[in-house]
């Protein structure tokens, strides 16, 4: 198979790009940097599309390894035809390859292989020719043997059909075929093992859906409820057509000996053989299908939390709400020190709100507190409540935020935690977590395991290698997308710098604490273990204020710092307009990139990409994204009234709809229906997580503690 072809077909891109990706990826280039600093040889493919292309490079490889695997296998035991080969060698799918290997695999002790050790074989063939004018026991009389252990012509003629069966079954043609009818026209059917049970499961205690409908989410939802024992689920295919298409093929000749055994064989091969192995098949491709939805939906999700605006320049206290333990505070100044923790214990059972009021007023009196940050779980209402009484009684402007504590607590009682923070209890780790994340929320989320950060659904039920090799990816490209301080950046922030392992991320942070501050990207190549190629492919996405060279404060790799120069130099600047941000008309001065680029010896996309930065050196894209909303006064459940318009925060976006958080504790559903006034097919097309939006509420469950939104605020939604 030619792979480049493929991929470029594939993925829509031209054949030239995928080699140029494929060779860069096999020289031991990383994903980040050959997006960033290699267009020209690219054509300028996104780390979306690099991903997508690395993954089926993979695959393509792995299926023509396992082709070779196949291929000699066959032609060891002599039975390699040019057609059989044309037919391995064409096969775009490992199922297919497995098909066709099938008759030729070495296979445990079958029905079948008894009977053949029986020599019944010779009957088998006699049935198969179709020809036979003598009565069929008659036939099969003739192979009974006490010494072979065939004790009647039933019994022999019980052994054929189980060889014809198995043949059959084996037929590669025919399982393709079997298997495109039950996609095509099969059914997912899940019933309830004790239909009285309570449980989640309940809209799937009779559930029929065509399997060519079915949507992700309801899949690993009925696979969780069959691993609970709560459901029973099963494929329903359309056998009748299938028993036929099959009697079509094996029966060439209505012999009136053969027509009704070999009837007999099509029924058992599909039913025993045939179905349930298809069964396992369908039910798999569906679970991978749905796996890799769920994955980049949580893919998105993730990316979209990570990439949310810092809010840099405050003074924040972190508060990780609790109740019988109390509530856990800690003060973190601009730069992410932890200045100062404490134990107040307003909620009950102490409810000792007058004290803690007290210590909180020294607190933001003392350090200029400008904002709180409140963790989202448990005694997070009842400190709420203590905030806004707290914020009317302050003759300062402190507001706060509620913020998502998903991973908190791994976090806390983590290793990493444990090294970062040695006297602080998992309370006080918690507490400095919220407020940091309000600051840097990349710098701080990239300490947890993303499978723990809760912007998914079902991660718990898929493949977890799978799912975490998606998120490292999306969490990488976010870091090298922002890129780091090499002075500051934690060695959990910079292993997801392209080309940089945990071993090399903990000899920077310690090079750092023996040296001091790195003066130069030059002086990278100093640590131990990071030798040019890692320097190659992480420098550009290290950043240096302040140091020798004015352009390592930029996203400008080292590679092209000559070619930089040259362009200063060319437009009457110099290394020091760019130190005091003195180039931002210089884009204005190029009519020709192609020209320019051509005489500086760098590709037009590297120059553009050039211009950009020294315009503004190491933008932060998260500036883009919208900012959070600071809250200064409180809603409860009960205050909700339908048809009160709310701003709110995107939480977690589904396959069904979005859940936003409007400061009530309770996240609301938007249903997919109540996102927009057009078909949406994923509500992804619509909202993202970290969105700032504006919804209307449809109705209010106390009692389920349920709250439906919806987004069309121009016409009466029905609740």
């Amino acid at each position: 198979m030619d792979i480049i072809a493929k991929l470029s077909e594939e993925l829509g891109i031209k054949r030239q790009q995928a080699k140029a990706a494929v060779e860069l990826l096999d020289e031991g280039n990383t994903i980040p940097f050959i997006a960033r600093y290699r267009k020209e040889a690219t054509g300028a493919l996104n780390d979306e599309v690099l991903r997508d292309l690395f993954d089926r490079l993979n695959y393509l490889r792995n299926l023509e390894e396992r082709k070779g695997t196949v291929l000699a296998s066959i032609e060891e035991q002599g039975k390699l035809t040019e057609e059989l080969r044309a037919q391995i060698e064409a096969a775009e799918t490992m199922v297919l390859v497995e098909d066709l290997y099938r008759p030729y695999k070495p296979k445990r002790r079958t029905r079948a292989t008894i009977a053949k050790e029986k020599g019944l074989e010779p009957l088998a063939d006699l049935i198969a020719l179709q020809m036979l004018h003598t009565p069929l026991l008659a036939e099969a009389e003739k192979y009974v043997s006490a010494e072979k252990g065939v004790g009647s012509a039933e019994e022999a003629l019980a052994g054929a059909k189980d060889i014809l069966a198995e043949a059959v079954s084996d037929e590669a043609d025919y399982r393709t075929r079997i298997r495109e009818l039950t996609e095509k026209k099969g059914r997912l059917l899940s019933a309830a093992k004790d239909p009285d049970a309570e449980s989640v499961y309940e809209m799937y205690y009779a559930f029929d859906e065509p399997i060519a409908k079915l949507a992700g989410h309801r899949i690993l939802a009925i696979n969780r409820g069959e691993n609970e024992k709560f459901l029973t689920v099963k494929v329903e295919a359309p056998t009748e057509e299938i028993l036929r298409y099959l009697e079509k093929k094996v029966i060439a000749r209505e012999n009136a000996q053969t027509a009704p055994v070999l009837r007999e064989v099509c029924e058992d091969a599909y039913e025993r053989l045939i179905a349930p192995a298809i069964e396992r098949e369908i039910r798999s491709g569906l679970t991978e299908r749905a796996e890799d939805g769920a994955i980049k939906v949580f893919g998105r999700n993730l990316e979209q939390l990570l990439m949310q605006p810092p809010i840099a320049g405050q003074v924040v206290l972190g508060w990780d709400p609790a109740f019988r333990t109390g509530c856990k505070l800690a003060v973190v100044d601009a730069t992410g020190k932890v200045l100062d923790t404490t134990v107040i214990y307003p909620t009950a059972p102490q409810n000792k709100v007058a004290e803690a009021k007290a210590v909180l007023k020294k607190m933001i009196e003392k350090y200029h507190v400008t904002l709180i940050s409140l963790g989202n779980g448990t005694a997070s209402r009842e400190s709420e409540q203590v905030i806004v009484e707290l914020l009317k009684e302050l003759p300062q402007k402190v507001q706060y935020i509620i913020v998502n504590e998903a991973g908190a607590s791994v976090y806390s009682a983590s290793k990493l935690a444990t090294e970062e923070f040695p006297k602080f209890d998992v309370g006080q780790r918690s507490a400095a977590s919220m407020a940091r994340r309000l600051q840097d929320p990349l710098a701080e989320l990239v300490k947890i395991d993303p499978k723990s950060i809760g912007v998914g659904q079902y991660q718990h039920d898929m493949n977890q290698k799978k799912l975490s090799e998606a998120l490292e990816g999306v969490v990488e490209g976010c870091v090298n997308r922002v890129g780091v301080d090499l002075n500051t950046a934690s060695a959990s922030l910079l292993e997801y710098i392209a080309g940089v392992s945990k071993t090399i991320a903990k000899n920077i942070v310690a090079y750092r604490e023996e040296n001091g501050r790195f003066l130069s990207r030059a002086e990278l190549l100093k640590v131990p273990k990071l030798g040019p190629k890692a320097y190659e492919q992480c420098a550009g996405f290290m950043r240096i204020q302040g140091g020798k060279h004015p352009l390592d404060a930029t996203g400008v790799h080292p590679e092209s710092y000559e070619a930089t120069k040259k362009l200063l130099e060319r437009l009457s600047y110099t290394l020091a307009d760019v130190e005091s941000r003195r180039v931002e008309g210089i884009s204005k001065k190029i009519t020709d990139y192609d020209r320019l680029a051509e005489e500086l010896g760098i590709g037009a996309l590297t120059l553009q990409d050039i211009v950009k930065e020294l315009e503004k050196p190491a933008r932060d894209p998260r500036e883009d994204m919208p900012k959070p909303i600071l809250r200064s006064d409180v809603l409860e459940m009960k205050d909700l009234v339908p048809g009160m318009v709310l701003k709110g925060t995107v939480r977690n976006v589904i396959d069904f709809g979005a859940f936003v958080d409007i400061g009530v504790h309770q996240d609301g559903l938007v249903h997919i229906s109540q996102l927009c006034d057009r078909y949406v097919k994923h509500p992804l097309e619509v909202v993202s997580v970290g969105d700032i939006v504006e919804v209307k509420v449809m109705s209010v469950d106390l009692k389920k503690q349920r709250i439906q939104l919806t987004m069309k605020l121009n016409e009466k939604s029905q609740g």
